[in-house]
C-alpha cells in the first residue's frame, strides 16, 4: 500500500480500499469550515469588548465569512471538476488556514473582517470538494451511507463550534477561536494527500466563466443585501445589491439556458426530486441557523452561561443529529425521499414553534426540546436530500453538484440569521422602548435597544451610580430580559410559519415513490450495463 494515494478514482476498477479512511478526512475538512460559521457566536462578547465593535462591526465579523462562502462555491466546484478535486481540497484548506492565522493575530476590526473573508474563500473551495470526492470515491451501493456521515458532520459542527471555542475561551483570548482551525486544517492536508485519491472530470470541456461570474455577482449581492438591509437599513448599498441580484439571477438563467455547456444546467430545477431537495436544504438551514443564533444569545446574555457552558448545552443538538442520521439509513430506503424529508421538516418546524413558549423566566430546559427536534430533523432529512441532489448530476459535474447543494445550505443559513435576526432586533427594540422609554436618557435607551448585550452593558453602567442607580439598573435588566424573551417568541412564530410554508412546498414538489421508482430503475439498469463496481466511468 503506497504512502500517498496516487491512482485516480476514475481509473479504479474496484472500490478504493481506503475509502472509509478517506471519508474521515473529508468529514474532518467539512467539520472545520462549518464550525467556523458557528464558533464565533460564543466569542462575540469578548471580541466586542476588546475591539470596541459596534453592532454593524460584529455583524460583519461573523458574516464576512458568509458572502464569499456562498457566492463562490458553484464556480469553484466546477474548477475542481475540471482540474483536480483533491488539489482543490488541499488548496482550500491552506487558504482557510491562512485566513485563520491572520484572524488570530490581528487586532483591528477591518483586518478581522478581511481574515474572515479569506477563510470564506477557502471554505468555498473545501466544501464542494469534499462532497464531489465522496461521490467519486464510493460505489453507488455505499454512497447513501457515506453521505449520511457527511450530513451528520454538518449537524455536529453546529454544536461543536461553540463547544470548542467556549473551551478555549476559558483560558485564552478570542483569537484562539480562529487559531484552533489551523492544526485541523494541516492535518486535513496531510490526510488528503495520504488517503484521498486524485479525481477530476474527463472530457469536461471549457468552463462557463460568464455564467460563473453571473452566479458570483448574483448570489454575493443577494446575501449582502439580506445581511445589510434588514439589520442596518435599506440605504444605497443594500438596495443597489438587491437590484443587481434581481437583474443578475434572471440573466444567469437566460445565459445558462443558451450555453451549450452551462455552469449549472438550470433545467434541473424542472426535475421535482432536485428542486424539492434543494428547497428542503434551504429551509432546513434557514430555521436551524436562525433559531440557534438567538437561542445562543439567550443562554449567554439572559441565563448568564459563559462560552463553554453554552457550548456544552448545545451538545444535545449534535447527539440528536446522529440519532436522526442513524434512523434515516433505515427509513429512507423504505419510505422514500418525500416521506422521509417531509417528516423531518415537520419535526424541525415543530422545534421552531416550541420556541414561541420562551419567556423571561424560561430556563435551559425550555430550549432542550427545540434543540433535540431540530437536530433529529437535520439528521433525518439532510442525507436523503443531499443524496438526491448529487444523484441529479453526472460524474463529470460532481463539483457543481456539491456546489449547488452547499450554496442552498449556506444561503439558507445566511437568510435565517439575517431575516430572523433582523426581526428579533426590531421586536426587541420596540418592546424595550415601550417598557423603559422616557425613564432613561435617549442615548442610553438607544444603546440598550441596539442589542441585548447593549442593554446589559447599560444596566451595569447604571449600577455603578451611587444615587439610586442599583434600583434603576435592576429595573432595566428585567425589562431587557423580558423584551428579549418576547422577541424570541415573536420571531419563532414567524420563523415557524416560514418553515411550515417551506414544508408544504417540499412535500408538494418531491415526487412519491411511485413516480420516482421508474427513473431510479432505469438508472440502475444503465449503471449495471455500462460500468464496473465503482459506477459509470467519467466520459465526455
Amino acid at each position: 500500500m503506497p504512502l500517498f494515494a496516487s491512482t485516480p478514482a476514475e481509473k479504479m476498477t474496484e472500490p478504493y480500499p481506503r475509502r472509509w479512511w478517506a471519508l474521515l478526512v473529508l468529514c474532518l475538512s467539512l467539520l472545520i469550515v462549518v464550525m467556523a460559521n458557528t464558533s464565533l457566536v460564543v466569542a462575540a462578547p469578548d471580541m466586542t469588548r476588546d475591539l470596541g465593535l459596534s453592532s454593524s462591526d460584529l455583524q460583519w465579523v461573523i458574516d464576512g465569512y458568509t458572502v464569499p462562502y456562498a457566492a463562490l462555491m458553484l464556480v469553484l466546484g466546477a474548477v475542481g471538476d475540471k482540474y483536480t478535486r483533491r488539489g482543490a481540497l488541499v488548496l482550500g484548506l491552506l487558504i482557510f488556514a491562512g485566513g485563520a492565522v491572520m484572524g488570530g493575530l490581528v487586532d483591528g476590526t477591518g483586518l478581522v473582517i478581511t481574515a474572515r473573508a479569506v477563510m470564506g474563500v477557502g471554505a468555498a473551495v473545501v466544501m464542494p470538494a469534499t462532497l464531489s470526492l465522496l461521490v467519486a470515491i464510493f460505489p453507488r451501493v455505499e454512497r447513501a451511507k457515506a453521505i449520511t456521515a457527511w450530513s451528520a458532520t454538518s449537524g455536529l459542527a453546529i454544536a461543536a463550534g461553540p463547544l470548542a471555542a467556549g473551551w478555549l475561551l476559558e483560558s485564552h483570548a478570542w483569537g484562539s477561536a480562529f487559531l484552533m482551525n489551523v492544526p485541523v486544517a494541516v492535518l486535513g492536508v496531510i490526510g488528503t494527500l495520504a488517503l484521498v485519491p486524485p479525481s477530476k472530470a474527463a472530457g469536461m470541456g471549457r468552463i462557463d466563466y460568464v455564467g460563473g461570474l453571473l452566479s458570483i455577482v448574483s448570489v454575493g449581492c443577494l446575501v449582502y443585501a439580506a445581511i445589510e438591509g434588514p439589520h442596518f437599513g435599506w440605504g444605497a448599498g443594500p438596495i443597489g445589491a438587491a437590484v443587481v441580484a434581481g437583474v443578475g439571477l434572471p440573466a444567469f438563467v437566460a445565459w445558462e439556458l443558451r450555453h451549450p455547456h452551462p455552469m449549472l444546467d438550470v433545467r434541473k430545477f424542472a426535475e421535482r426530486p432536485f428542486s424539492g431537495s434543494m428547497t428542503a436544504v434551504l429551509f432546513f438551514f434557514f430555521g436551524a441557523f436562525g433559531s440557534i443564533y438567538y437561542s445562543t444569545q439567550f443562554l449567554q446574555f439572559v441565563l448568564g452561561y459563559d462560552a463553554l457552558e453554552t457550548g456544552i448545552r448545545l451538545l444535545p443538538l449534535a447527539g440528536a443529529v446522529f440519532v436522526g442520521a442513524a434512523v434515516t439509513g433505515t427509513l429512507a430506503p423504505r419510505l422514500g425521499v418525500r416521506l422521509t424529508v417531509g417528516t423531518g421538516m415537520v419535526i424541525g418546524t415543530a422545534g421552531v414553534f416550541l420556541l414561541t413558549r420562551i419567556e423571561s423566566g424560561s430556563s435551559y430546559t425550555d430550549f432542550l426540546a427545540p434543540l433535540l427536534l431540530l437536530g433529529f430533523a437535520i439528521g433525518l432529512s439532510l442525507s436523503p436530500a443531499t443524496d438526491t441532489i448529487m444523484s441529479s448530476f453526472p460524474e463529470s459535474e460532481l463539483g457543481v453538484g456539491g456546489g449547488a447543494n452547499d450554496t442552498a445550505l449556506e444561503l439558507g443559513g445566511s437568510l435565517g440569521i439575517a431575516v430572523l435576526g433582523s426581526l428579533l432586533a426590531t421586536s426587541y427594540k420596540d418592546r424595550l422602548t415601550e417598557l423603559v422609554g422616557g425613564r432613561l436618557p435617549a442615548s442610553a435607551t438607544d444603546t440598550a435597544g441596539d442589542s441585548v448585550g447593549g442593554g446589559i452593558a447599560v444596566a451595569e453602567h447604571l449600577a455603578q451610580n451611587p444615587r439610586g442607580g442599583a434600583g434603576q439598573a435592576q429595573a432595566l435588566l428585567v425589562a431587557v430580559h423580558e423584551s428579549f424573551a418576547r422577541s424570541i417568541a415573536h420571531t419563532s412564530l414567524v420563523g415557524g410559519v416560514i418553515m411550515a410554508v417551506g414544508t408544504l412546498v417540499v412535500i408538494a414538489v418531491l415526487p412519491g415513490r411511485r413516480h420516482a421508482a421508474k427513473p431510479r430503475q432505469e438508472q440502475t439498469e444503465q449503471t449495471v450495463s455500462s460500468s464496473g463496481p465503482m459506477g459509470p466511468r467519467v466520459t465526455s
